[in-house]
């Protein structure tokens, strides 16, 4: 389980972004969507710091809204210097991603 872990600490602030790009989102919500999608590591405590480093980096923007009857919830929007880091981000992983499948799989050789 710890090496799951170490794994997803350095893909976590683009999976963010991702879900983020797709629609704002609020704390909670992004936590239960990665765990839908098979991040189910992922937890509150993890993704709070997370994201409050990429708002600092200018990547997405918090804002407050009100729920219906509910406390106010801080959803994040991308901004449009994420939408080009989560385009680096995404070239990077493709190319990282063939390269370890290569590694894991003997590098195609039989």
């Amino acid at each position: 389980m710890e090496h799951r872990s170490q794994l997803l600490k350095g893909i976590l602030d683009m999976c963010l972004l991702a879900l983020i790009s797709e629609e704002p989102s609020y704390g909670y919500e992004m936590v239960r969507k990665l765990q839908e999608r098979g991040l189910t590591l992922v937890s509150d405590g993890t993704i709070y710091p997370l994201l409050s480093r990429l708002q600092k980096q200018g990547l997405v923007e918090g804002y407050f809204e009100g729920s219906s009857g509910g406390p106010q919830r801080k959803y994040y929007r991308i901004c449009d210097a994420g939408r080009t880091r989560l385009t680096e981000w995404r070239a990077d992983w493709a190319i990282l991603a063939t390269g370890v499948e290569h590694v894991l799989n003997g590098g195609g050789h039989a």
